[in-house]
């Protein structure tokens, strides 16, 4: 579902005249409506080569006025991607988003000047055909109430199969059709992309991953274009890649020649800070400080020993707090020293600096707020009533409230892997005075292997209070398996958007989000 964000009301007087003789003006009710042609030369496909659902349309209009775009939906109106430009003058050059795949695309723009007179133009734009081993093998929308539903389009930053590059995310309509892509086959630099957590919206409305090969991160346009590109300075990135609030990144990632105290190498145990402007790296975590860096409660594996997957800064009190797959969600200041700690409380020792990370761990409370004394729960055994701990959780982050959202993978789930599987979102509450947690709302259990999957995975808040559950992995579908984009009303839980996507070998994506296509309304720059 794609509304119209803003000029609803000369939408319609455009709509209406449409049908009106080429560039005969005609008056209505004192507005004035002039058709002109684009010439096939001012709009180029694909001007990136990186972006194979994009354009760039550059006209002069008979009037001087903002633009406003529409690309026709193969479903009607509510398929239609309809943006309005805050650009002015007769000389525009507007981005063209939301094409579909090896069609024949229309495509209308309307000019609009102050005094409500309106200039229109209609032209298509062919697109060709993508390479299907990129591609998802079926997309599938079960449910979809696009009255309730969050409006936009979900970004998947798609892992379908995983072993070959480059990586292509997409954004799908709520129809399950694909609108835009990053396609970095051709280009010389990314042909091997490989982003693991994938791809997120900047605050600026381009685009930012981080590309493990080249071991770079890259800002890129709507259309697809190479904006800017920051080093990690000799650390191997692997999954999270966030924008602080001023514009800085923090980084999960391995350090070459990690080892542990008894010399034996690690990976994926470090935080970075990478300043926006500069480049500079400006604040480190290592978690084997800070952790029990050989707590083995969920992992045999030494190296790997903590697995961070995720993190989201908290602006409270500046600090960030951190999904580790096989220990815990931690939160941890500035200074590497932990606040606190969601896990079972079951194995855990001193970390580096001689803390007993048993006084961290949060005491978990039952439905009523009741702390629970059961010591099969308070270490995971058995889980509680109203409450159960996360395990291999993924994709932290903050709701309005600042209770902490988590996807639940379930897997190892009270060190028993052979119960039955569920996945869950789950909303917990911490009191960092108190130091306890109580678990507010959850979902996906009741689904069970309809929406379980062992790893990776995302759960988003929505602006109007709904959930985005997105299983990425083996999730069982009609057809095959893959993942699901499931959302939920909080309130209620009753599903008001359902996607099922499948793939060759399973894998569908580490995470998707909800976006409108467009960022802004802003004019392009080229």
């Amino acid at each position: 579902m794609n509304r119209i964000k803003s000029g609803s009301l000369t939408i319609f007087i455009i709509l209406f005249l449409f049908g009106c003789h080429k560039d005969r003006p005609i008056v209505l009710s004192h507005y004035v409506v002039v058709n002109f042609t684009i010439p096939a030369d001012a709009v180029v496909l694909n001007p990136s080569g990186n972006a194979p659902l994009s354009a760039l349309v550059s006209f002069k209009s008979p009037l001087k006025g903002h633009t406003i775009i529409t690309v026709k939906g193969i479903h009607g109106s509510a398929s239609d991607v309809v943006q309005a430009f805050s650009d002015t003058g007769n000389y525009h050059v507007i981005p063209v988003l939301g094409l579909y795949i090896n069609r024949l695309n229309t495509v209308n723009i309307a000019v609009i000047d102050s005094k409500n007179d309106t200039a229109k133009a209609t032209f298509t734009i062919q697109t060709l055909p993508l390479v299907d081993s990129h591609l998802p093998s079926s997309i599938t929308v079960d449910n979809a109430d696009r009255v309730h539903m969050q409006s936009g389009f979900n970004l998947v930053s798609n892992l379908v199969n995983y072993t070959i590059a480059p990586q292509l995310p997409y954004m799908v309509d709520s129809f399950g059709d694909i609108r835009w892509c990053l396609d970095f086959v051709n280009n010389p630099v990314l042909n091997q992309l490989f982003y693991d957590c994938g791809i997120d919206r900047l605050a600026d409305g381009n685009y930012r991953f981080m590309d493990l090969n080249t071991e770079k991160i890259y800002e890129i346009d709507v259309l697809g274009k190479i904006l800017h590109t920051w080093s990690l300075g000799g650390y191997n990135p692997d999954h999270e890649l966030y924008e602080k609030p001023n514009g800085n990144f923090l980084v999960t990632c391995s350090q070459p020649g990690s080892k542990h105290t008894n010399g034996l190498p690690t990976i994926a145990d470090y935080i970075i800070e990478i300043d926006r402007t500069t480049g500079a790296i400006v604040n480190t975590w290592d978690l084997k400080v800070s952790l029990d860096e050989y707590r083995q409660t969920l992992t045999t594996s030494t190296q790997d020993w903590v697995h961070h997957n995720g993190l989201v800064y908290d602006a409270t009190d500046n600090t960030i707090i951190v999904s580790g797959r096989t220990q815990c969600v931690v939160k941890l200041t500035s200074a590497n020293q932990v606040k606190w700690i969601l896990a079972p409380h079951k194995g855990w020792g001193t970390n580096r600096l001689g803390q007993n990370l048993n006084n961290y761990l949060l005491t978990p409370l039952d439905s009523l707020g009741n702390m629970i004394t059961d010591t099969a729960v308070v270490n995971g055994w058995v889980n509680g009533a109203g409450f159960e701990w996360n395990w291999y959780q993924h994709s932290p982050q903050l709701m309005p409230n600042h209770d902490l959202l988590l996807f639940d993978n379930g897997t190892t789930r009270n060190y028993n892997n052979n119960q039955p599987h569920y996945s869950r979102a789950v909303e917990y509450r911490i009191n960092e005075t108190k130091m306890t947690v109580q678990q507010i709302w959850e979902y996906g259990k009741e689904r069970g292997l309809e929406t379980y999957a062992p790893v990776i995975s995302s759960v988003k808040y929505l602006p109007d209070n709904h959930i985005l559950f997105s299983p990425g992995y083996d999730c069982k579908n009609t057809g095959g398996f893959g993942g699901k984009i499931v959302e939920v009303n909080y309130a209620t839980k009753a599903v008001v958007f359902q996607a099922s996507i499948n793939s060759a070998d399973s894998v569908a994506w580490h995470r998707v989000q909800r976006m409108e296509i467009y960022p802004n309304g802003t004019p392009y720059k080229n």
